[in-house]
């Protein structure tokens, strides 16, 4: 009698045999509803002075190729436009993510699929559907991951996805999956999330690794090289992990799918600090009109689950330190007269008033919260007036979590504010229109009538 195969075989063997035609509807339509948001943040990552120096750097030593560097109008090889679109992606902390598998699967796999389905040429419903089952497998390998607290999700589990998209996208045999998967798992980087605490960018290059080392590792694969036995159980077991559970990796594979169920930010900043922002929103709904006079504001007290306790930072030093300080959040919201972006720029940095009240606000652990996460995200938050008086906020469920998702107008609103000044109005609908109906399109290498 054969055996059963393993929790890594029916993993790999799920990215690799399962037809488009067997994927749900409501999985392909989200999984265009996140290239559409992806695409317009990876563009506007690519506008930034770092990327523009790196992608002038990259590009001009490395080899030519159909694949886009997204923002930049410039076309390359697979492997550095998956490099440079993942790096780009991170950039400003604006891409989605999912909660449950502990990170951001769609920019680990997106441009490595991306990349490779333009360089050959192929349709856009073949691509779809790897970007889906790819997603699923990395969400998956991270929902079963007890993830060290330290350690940051870039740059990890989305080697393997961006390997697996990039086998099944290539034609690699079905049976050399599993070595790919295991060899992939032990690329991985050894982040930290210090880079964040410390505004770091080097953080967002783990995003870019992963498109190109998943890649790279279906070289090595294609090359002869081995994996250990279980790559993907020994790094997020004992190196990135402190505990990792094959049984939760595959339970209801294929039937329950997580990709529904991630998020897609409204604030540039980390996910957990959109709890904070929320229980904010909740504290200002009781305020006539809506706002605080900051100066009126003797302190801000919040107790939080420990992941959103951990951006505790009041005083960041530039526009990539923002993205990880529950103060900040809280205070750029409070002084106000800075929308999207701007909210979270040098500029706002800079700004007394916002650094002043970032400074008055004491975040702390409630291990309460910390038990009841991730099914809950809970904050509390109290505002405390020089008059004596206080207000109080509350976050059970963050805003865009599937039980409570983002309207339609807030998410076109965040699409047209970053595309729009990228392509313009008739491009930016092109590409919508495009990335709506990619099933439609038979070489994605076309699929607009202009270069991104």
């Amino acid at each position: 009698m054969n055996e059963a195969p393993d929790y890594l075989e029916r993993l790999v063997r799920f990215v690799g045999t399962t037809p488009y035609e067997a994927i749900p509807a409501s999985v392909l339509a989200r999984t265009k509803e996140i290239l559409v948001d992806t695409l317009p943040v990876i563009a506007t990552g690519m506008r930034a002075p770092e990327l523009l120096a790196l992608s002038e750097r990259h590009i001009a030593s490395s080899a030519s190729g159909r694949a886009w560097v997204i923002g930049s109008g410039r076309t390359c090889n697979p492997l550095d436009a998956a490099l440079l679109n993942g790096t780009a992606g991170a950039w400003l902390d604006y891409d989605e993510g999912n909660t449950l598998a502990n990170g951001h699967p769609g920019i680990q796999v997106i441009p490595a699929a991306l990349a490779v389905a333009q360089e050959r040429g192929l349709c856009g419903r073949e691509l779809l559907a790897t970007i889906a089952l790819a997603y699923e497998v990395v969400a998956r390998i991270g929902m079963a991951t007890t993830v060290k607290l330290i350690v940051n999700p870039h740059g990890t589990f989305g080697v393997v996805g961006a390997a697996l998209a990039t086998a099944r996208l290539t034609g690699m045999p079905i049976m050399q999956l599993r070595n790919l998967a295991s060899l992939a798992a032990s690329t991985c980087m050894a982040t930290n999330r210090h880079t964040m605490k410390d505004g770091a960018t080097v953080r967002n290059w783990y995003a870019g690794h992963s498109g190109f080392m998943g890649q790279m590792a279906v070289r090595l694969a294609e090359s002869g090289f081995s994996g250990p036995a279980d790559g993907v159980n020994t790094t997020f077991s004992l190196v990135l992990g402190d505990g990792f559970a094959p049984d939760v990796a595959i339970a209801g594979l294929g039937e329950t799918w997580l990709l529904p169920g991630g998020y897609i930010k409204l604030y540039p900043s980390a996910r957990y600090a959109h709890s904070a922002n929320d229980a904010l929103d909740d504290a200002l709904a009781r305020v006539p009109g809506g706002r605080i006079d900051p100066a009126a504001i003797e302190r801000i007290e919040v107790r939080a689950y420990k992941m959103a306790a951990f951006l505790s930072n009041p005083a960041p030093k530039n526009w990539f330190g923002t993205r990880f300080s529950v103060p900040f959040a809280l205070a750029t919201a409070i002084v106000g007269g800075r929308e999207g972006l701007q909210a979270y720029a040098d500029e706002a940095v800079a700004d007394p008033r916002v650094m002043a009240l970032a400074a008055r606000v004491v975040l702390v652990e409630d291990e309460e919260f910390t038990r009841a996460y991730p099914a809950a995200q809970r904050v509390h938050l109290l505002i405390r007036l020089h008059d004596g008086t206080s207000i109080e906020g509350r976050c059970e469920i963050t805003s865009g979590e599937p039980t409570r998702p983002h309207g339609r107008a807030a998410l076109e609103r965040k699409y047209r504010e970053l595309a729009v000044p990228l392509w313009g109005a008739d491009g930016a609908e092109k590409m919508r229109a495009a990335l709506m109906n990619i099933e439609a399109c038979a070489d994605v290498s076309r699929l607009v009538d202009f270069n991104p």
